[in-house]
């Protein structure tokens, strides 16, 4: 008990008289009515301006409110945080805090003592005013803290930048309106322009006779485009497939763009940048990652958002959307290259040089291409250096080891490729069926409604490498460096025994206990063999039922995606002809 004494530093010290009156405005509203016993209208008047239909934002009427409040708790106004808490008193100096100044009480019982504690409040009677009350200190608080507000915020210094633009632009409104206040506003208009809220007729040239011809009561938007944005160039975007879209993008086939407020088509092609910054071109999009999708088209600032589809005609069971992106760069050039490997045969070698072929075709192409590095497939390093005037497209190389005539040469070289210029802009509005546009087609598309195989190429077929085995003389050592090597390097001529050992002639035989062991051996082995063979049959029978079991699930499934996709052709035929009837009409 004591450590908890002392724990204790302050103890709540509570008014019993305060604490008996509670809620001053409650307490006063109920004081009045049980005081004055008022009927229900004089009730009802007396506690208006206690809601938002009074007077509450009345001056005179909060002062009355406040006069009649104190009138009813005896001149204690119970608006203080401080008075609901009570006194603080410290238990260890004896000294008591409270919500104004803080009171050392009195060890003696006399009246002397206790009255000389309230002298100095004396002072504020004696100025000739009187005391302000803690509602009022509060208040000026309050009115403090908004004019720091208002200052920071809403108040802005005279005379400052904003102030001047302010004054000036109200100064024009003010003057236009009084000026133009009797004009026609046909006639305003052309002095004052077109204000917010007008309805405006804009003129356009030029504009296709399909779209007055197949007109649709839509809401066209009108905007306008800056210079900047007509300019065409080559746009870099940093693209990825769809991971929902199930086919997998092919460079050079066109693609639909929405790209800002524009949809065109175009024909991207993908690359993907390696350690050396090179843009190297792809055949498809890669899996899961992203990659760099370039096309001619407008150009746009970079961080636009991109949206790609295939097609926007008819309805499709997949899903639409192809790809997602975002412009990185915009440029009038294209900078994608693509790998280019060119191979050609020694026919004749010198030590340090050969002459090769096979490569070039004229020794403009070995002019273009002096200097660059070539390489053996066994791994020889070597350097174009210049052409062969005997023979047309050969040239001389220079390589770190001397070849054999049986090495491939072959150089690695970077070729440029450039996206083709197609800029389509998707003309749905001019057409009487609007959701049906049409753009290029990919040759997939076109070689399926032509009934077109892709074009076969034998030398893109994976075939099986066979090659020769290669024979090489013996190694044979000089006799005089032989001698000039130490005996652990020098080669040791052991021929090779072609007679049988003593070792190899002799004939085991076994002592009963061991051939008992074998006979038993053998045995155990011959029951492990057959049952490993019945298991094996066992599992080929329950295979074979499993593979039936599927292929006759196989053959319903297919049956019923024939059926599926004979009622969904022939649902197509059907508005097929409708359309073609409505078109008729």
């Amino acid at each position: 008990e004591e450590e908890e004494e002392e724990e204790e530093f302050f103890r709540l010290r509570r008014d019993k008289a305060r604490a008996e009156v509670g809620d001053s405005s409650r307490a006063g509203l109920h004081a009045a009515a049980s005081a004055t016993d008022l009927g229900v209208d004089a009730l009802v008047a007396a506690i208006r301006d206690r809601f938002v239909t009074g007077a509450w934002l009345d001056d005179d009427a909060a002062a009355r409110l406040k006069e009649h409040a104190a009138a009813v708790n005896g001149g204690n106004s119970d608006d203080d945080d401080e008075n609901v808490f009570g006194d603080f008193e410290d238990l260890e100096s004896g000294q008591v805090f409270s919500g104004a100044t803080p009171v050392v009480p009195s060890t003696s019982e006399e009246p002397g003592e206790g009255e000389a504690a309230t002298e100095p409040a004396a002072p504020a009677a004696a100025a000739g005013r009187e005391p302000a009350t803690k509602h009022e200190v509060r208040q000026r608080k309050k009115e403090r803290l908004k004019a720091l507000f208002d200052e920071e915020y809403d108040n802005v210094a005279p005379g400052s930048k904003y102030e001047e633009i302010k004054e000036a632009m109200a100064e024009q409104q003010q003057f236009n309106r009084s000026e133009f206040a009797g004009d026609d506003p046909e006639q305003r208009v052309l002095f004052e322009g077109y204000r917010p809220g007008l309805y405006v007729r804009i003129e356009i040239d030029a504009v296709p006779c399909e779209l007055v011809t197949h007109f649709s009561p839509r809401f066209l938007v009108a905007g306008g485009l800056a210079s900047t944005e007509q300019t065409m160039g080559f746009v870099q975007l940093r693209f990825k497939r769809h991971r929902w879209f199930k086919r997998t993008l092919k460079s050079r086939d066109p693609l639909i763009f929405s790209l800002g407020w524009r949809r065109f088509q175009a024909v991207p092609i993908y690359a993907m940048q390696d350690q050396t910054f090179r843009n190297r071109m792809l055949k498809y999009t890669p899996q899961h990652m992203h990659c760099i999708a370039t096309f001619y088209g407008p150009v746009t600032p970079p961080n636009t958002g991109c949206l790609a589809v295939q097609s926007v005609s008819g309805t499709q069971a997949a899903f639409r959307i192809a790809g997602t992106g975002v412009v990185v760069e915009q440029d009038k050039a294209a900078d994608v290259v693509k790998k280019l490997k060119l191979t050609g045969v020694p026919f004749k070698i010198y030590k340090n040089t050969a002459l090769i072929r096979d490569m070039f075709t004229s020794a403009l192409e070995v002019a273009r291409f002096t200097g660059a590095k070539i390489r053996t497939v066994s791994g020889i390093r070597g350097q174009v250096k210049k052409a062969d005037k005997t023979h047309p497209g050969a040239f001389r190389a220079t390589f770190e080891d001397k070849i054999l005539k049986s090495d491939i040469v072959f150089l690695r070289a970077w070729y440029p490729v450039k996206p083709p210029r197609l800029y389509n802009p998707v003309t749905n509005l001019l057409l009487q069926d609007k959701e049906h546009w049409v753009g290029m087609k990919t040759a997939g598309q076109l070689r399926f409604e032509q009934g077109l195989r892709a074009p076969f190429s034998g030398d893109s077929q994976y075939q099986a490498i066979s090659r020769t085995q290669r024979r090489f003389n013996p190694l044979t050592i000089p006799k005089s460096l032989q001698a000039a090597l130490p005996y652990a390097s020098k080669p040791k001529m052991v021929k090779k025994q072609t007679h049988k050992t003593m070792e190899a002639k002799r004939v085991l035989i076994p002592e009963p206990k061991e051939q008992r062991i074998d006979r038993l051996l053998q045995q155990l082995n011959t029951i492990k063999h057959e049952k490993e063979r019945k298991r094996k049959e066992k599992m080929k029978a329950q295979h074979k039922a499993y593979e039936e079991k599927k292929s006759k699930l196989e053959a319903s499934r297919e049956a019923a995606r024939r059926k599926h996709r004979q009622e969904l052709f022939r649902q197509q035929g059907k508005k097929e002809a409708a359309r073609k009837r409505h078109q008729d009409k």
